[in-house]
């Protein structure tokens, strides 16, 4: 059974060249690792600060190995940096994929 992690968070607009650096870098681990099916994140065009998050894992296991990866620690180190806020994701169990 894959998982969806899907949600939004906030940054200070004006952090918002730092973070793409930081999450370039994020991105290109997680894409690397064993499991990750997607992953991607996306600025809102209409509200500076707002980032939209979409992960794709293969299984729990997968998940929950990414993390514990360094690039995941980092991250939650920036986060405090960064002004990470109001961060709200929701994991989606998928028993069922098909294309649309």
């Amino acid at each position: 059974m894959s998982l969806i992690l899907a949600g939004t968070f906030r940054v200070p607009p004006e952090n918002l060249e730092a973070l793409k650096l930081h999450m370039l870098a994020v991105i290109a681990a997680s894409r690397a690792e064993d499991g990750c099916l997607s992953y991607a994140f996306g600025l809102d065009l209409e509200d500076a600060g707002l980032v939209h998050v979409f992960e794709r894992w293969r299984d729990r296991a997968a998940l929950d190995a990414h993390f514990a990866t360094p690039h995941m620690a980092a991250r939650r180190q920036a986060r405090e940096a960064l002004g990470f806020h109001d961060r709200r994701l929701t994991a989606y169990e998928v028993a069922a994929e098909r294309e649309g």
